[in-house]
């Protein structure tokens, strides 16, 4: 343990290389920060529920899944340059084809495949800058990956300004507003050109890609496995223009990749531990990055548009400057990479039910900064635990958990949040104003999961009613779909609360295992071969 917090890089360009990831996944968080920002113009252009603006942003996490896994596994066989070439590419096509959605009739499929490919763009990337950084700083993985991650919030941050600037003040186009996420995007294409990169500790030891899988094994693969097959079923089909394909197809599919993966390692069982990691980064991903996609909506409904936009820039700027303490609050404070995430699940519960119940936009504020606090260090402490404790996987755990991150914030959080959203307004309606409701609810049902269907209140009537209130011309019926659709977003972050409370337990159960153990530490290769381990 005695060099843990060695600063020393592995390679004389490493903070360049540690910026250029920055801007990367700056790029990534600006693209989302503006999406978050504009869903209610989608809403209104196109007549959207909560639900099918949920699915649609869902798929600007999905996609991400196929970028950073497909990326994780080629990364260290053909070059990190060739994926960040690709990564730029597909921003750019991503652009083109979201700027297709022109009519209702055309608008779902291609935000839907915009948004899968931009995702994409981001996952590959991803792909780069975790193993790309853990390889570079081996001795201190958390505090560099977390100042790393600090580029997603300060990216949102951006791109949240850009929609208060142009979308509240100057009424701009929304694919306008979307676009200048490209303007990052050249500069980490430059900043990446012409870098030689490492390549990872178990690579450099010669593993093959089934040792590297070995601790993944049919454990950590049947997570990833269950979330593809929900993704084959649903938004898959989606991207064709289909409703759905059968559940079957979906198993059929995760079926054969799981025994792909059984051949890969002889039919390795895994990591419990790595399980477990992974089951809990599927409620971060859910939790962190679901409710980062609602916060300005849903805070915006509460209070106004402006002052959501606001608070998102808020907590976002809160997490950008904490991610640069975690080398602090490790080293000060004593906190282990785990006990830390304790800390923050707690704090995380904490935050999002107080924000359930807030009257006023400074308590907003006060409670937002609790959830903002508790949420900063989940993502990239979770990657630096693994690159811990599993070093022979190489790129492929921490690859193939971000995917299962993504895979759940867009299968998971998005929009189950959104279906949260419909339901919660909807029921508080049918309460209130039966009549009012059975005159805005939309005619096809929203789904989730196994999750009973409930016709959720139109997004055009509810746009339309939000405007007469402003107007000070709504009729009473308006202002009860308007109060309805408050309480809707009340009652879902009471529920979203949950999510995190879980995570606390589990959290305090690998703190114990730990503890059993002999305490926290990182793992290392040594000799030759990849399979040999030193604690």
């Amino acid at each position: 343990m005695s060099n843990v917090y060695d600063n020393t890089a592995i390679a004389p360009n490493a903070k360049r290389l540690l910026a250029a990831g920055f801007m990367a996944i700056f790029a990534a968080g600006m693209g989302f920060g503006i999406r978050g920002g504009i869903f209610d113009n989608w809403a209104s252009e196109f007549g959207f529920t909560a639900t099918q603006i949920g699915a649609i942003g869902g798929a600007g996490f999905t996609g991400f899944c196929f970028g950073i896994i497909l990326g994780g596994l080629v990364c260290d066989k053909i070059g990190y340059g060739k994926l960040v070439v690709a990564a730029f590419a597909l921003h750019v096509i991503s652009a083109v084809v979201t700027f297709g959605a022109s009519t209702p009739q055309n608008a779902y499929q291609m935000l839907t495949i915009g948004m899968f490919i931009f995702a994409f763009a981001n996952g590959t990337l991803e792909a780069v800058a975790n193993p790309l950084v853990a390889t570079l700083f081996p001795n201190n993985r958390t505090h560099y990956l977390n100042i790393l991650h600090a580029s997603w919030p300060a990216g949102i941050v951006a791109g949240a300004a850009v929609g208060w600037v142009l979308d509240d003040k100057m009424q701009v186009s929304w694919k306008i507003q979307l676009a200048l996420y490209l303007l990052p995007t050249v500069v980490y294409g430059l900043m990446f050109m012409g870098q030689k990169m490492p390549k990872s500790e178990a690579s450099e030891k010669g593993a093959s890609l089934g040792e590297m899988f070995k601790d993944v094994g049919l454990l950590g693969a049947a997570v990833a496995c269950y979330l593809l097959s929900m993704f084959v079923s649903g938004p898959l089909a989606a991207l064709f223009g289909l409703a759905s394909f059968p559940a079957a197809v979906g198993y059929g599919v995760a079926g054969v990749l799981l025994i792909a993966v059984g051949l890969m390692t002889r039919f390795s069982l895994g990591s419990v531990l790595l399980f477990v990691l992974f089951v809990t980064h599927a409620l971060v991903g859910a939790v962190e990055l679901g409710t980062d996609g609602w916060i300005a909506n849903i805070t915006g409904n509460l209070f106004t548009s402006e002052q959501g936009k606001w608070l998102l820039i808020w907590t976002s700027a809160v997490m950008f400057s904490l991610r640069f303490c975690a080398h602090f609050i490790e080293t000060k404070l004593g906190l282990s990479p785990v006990a830390l995430l304790s800390v923050c699940a707690i704090l995380a519960c904490i935050g999002l039910q107080l924000t359930s119940g807030v009257q006023t936009v400074a308590m907003a504020f006060v409670a937002l900064t609790i959830y903002a606090i508790g949420k900063t260090f989940f993502w990239p402490t979770m990657l630096a635990v693994v690159s811990d404790r599993f070093p022979r996987t190489g790129a492929v755990a921490i690859s193939v958990m971000g995917g299962i991150g993504m895979l759940s914030a867009g299968l998971i959080g998005g929009p189950g949040l959104g279906y949260g959203k419909d339901r919660f307004a909807a029921e508080s309606l049918q309460q209130t104003n039966a009549a009012a409701y059975a005159e805005a609810k939309a005619a096809a049902p929203s789904k989730f999961l196994f999750f009973s269907e409930v016709n959720a209140i139109d997004g055009k009537k509810l746009s339309d009613a939000k405007d007469a209130l402003k107007a000070s011309k709504a009729t009473p019926a308006q202002k009860d779909i308007v109060a309805a659709d408050q309480a809707g977003d009340r009652k879902t972050l009471k529920a979203d609360s949950f999510i995190p409370a879980a995570m606390a337990l589990i959290y305090l159960a690998i703190l114990l295992y730990f503890k059993s153990i002999g305490g926290y530490r990182a793992v290392h290769l040594e000799g030759t071969s990849a399979a040999a381990v030193k604690h």
